[in-house]
């Protein structure tokens, strides 16, 4: 294909845009003109270096005898007078013709015109990087909430509900990944079990409904059912809960079970409810991490944590023990649900395995506390 057919060839893909063609008309017209005019040299001889010189023309065309127009001129293209600028081009300009051209140079090698685009070595306006996460605790904090946790009075009732209820739910933040919405807007009835697809083993999942009312499923590891049925004694229920129980995930501390009635579930207790928990156990670390003697900025850095910074640092646990970052992205519920999961078991499969084998509370090895 010849030139200028090729480059017809390109303009045509503006034709449903006047505006679009009609700058870029001129600026194909204007770098095919300087580089026969000022570099001796057709369109596809020019090289990085020449585009380099070029956009410093663009700035300040000259001589302008020869490129500029003068004052007040509005000249067609067969007039002598007629100059391919009316001045030099702003900042603005000059990117808007630089995309254009580049954009004509990728689709002239395309087309097979030229065998590359001088214009990909440009220096590229690199992304920002993404934020790092700095809203999650690290090991020895994290530690620290568990020994407090596990340091919460028990001798009566009350004392023991409110240790009980706190575990359960650092518990779920941590093993679950839950948001705090999540925590308040799911059931125990949500729990199920089924069969691995390869093994035939059983295994227990949450099916939780999330942020945007998008569903995904958690895997509940041997660890967290651990922690349900010990939650669940602590309420005087079964070990388990029934399929669609109506009970919630969290239950409030005066909650007493009828010893001769079906249980009269309560109603899910509030984000703000539960942020007061949360918020309660991070002081009450922070305060024996300062009676420790240890430092007062991860002391302030427990009193500023919140629920989303156990979702953090359960992410963070999970991308650190080497787990497949798609487990991770589905376990959090960083995306949808596929239409066709339900037949996927093979890999929900392979990620509840790398979930349990990675992914621990490790209530039992939190020195300093009761483990019951």
């Amino acid at each position: 294909m010849k030139p200028r057919r090729t480059r017809l060839a390109w303009l045509a893909r503006y034709a449903d845009s006047p505006n679009t063609l009609a700058n870029a008309r001129r600026e194909a017209e204007r770098v095919v003109l300087w580089a026969l005019t000022e570099r001796g040299k057709p369109l596809s001889s020019l090289t990085h270096e020449d585009l380099l010189i070029y956009r410093r023309f663009l700035a300040d065309p000259q001589p302008a005898e020869r490129w500029v127009m003068a004052p007040g001129r509005k000249a067609g293209r067969r007039d002598p007078a007629w100059r391919a600028f009316a001045g030099p081009l702003s900042e603005a300009s000059i990117r808007q013709s630089m995309t254009l051209l580049n954009s004509l140079l990728s689709w002239l090698v395309g087309a097979g015109y030229l065998a590359g685009n001088p214009l990909a070595l440009a220096k590229r306006r690199r992304k920002a990087p993404q934020p790092r996460v700095t809203r999650f605790l690290e090991a020895d904090l994290w530690t620290a909430v568990r020994e407090s946790i596990l340091a919460l009075p028990q001798e009566t009732p009350p004392q023991r509900a409110v240790y009980a209820r706190a575990r359960w739910l650092f518990s779920l933040f941590f093993l679950g990944g839950l948001r705090i919405s999540e925590v308040v807007g799911n059931g125990m009835g949500d729990f199920f079990m089924r069969s691995d697809a390869q093994s035939g083993e059983q295994r227990w999942w949450l099916q939780a409904l999330g942020k945007g009312d998008k569903e995904r499923l958690v895997p509940a590891t041997a660890e967290l059912m651990v922690e349900l049925m010990a939650y669940r004694r602590s309420l005087e229920l079964s070990d388990l809960p029934a399929p669609g129980e109506p009970s919630p995930l969290l239950f409030p501390v005066a909650w007493r079970r009828s010893k001769h009635h079906a249980p009269h579930w309560p109603e899910p207790m509030t984000r703000s409810a539960v942020h007061g928990i949360v918020k309660e156990v991070f002081d009450h670390a922070a305060n024996r991490w300062l009676t420790d003697g240890r430092g007062e900025a991860q002391a302030d850095r427990l009193r500023a944590a919140t629920s989303h910074w156990l979702r953090h640092t359960a992410g963070t646990s999970l991308a650190n023990a080497g787990v497949n970052l798609s487990h991770v992205r589905d376990t959090l519920g960083h995306s949808d649900l596929s239409t066709t999961s339900i037949y996927v078991h093979g890999e929900d499969d392979a990620r509840h395995a790398a979930i349990s084998s990675a992914h621990r509370m490790s209530w039992s090895s939190v020195s300093g506390g009761s483990t019951s």
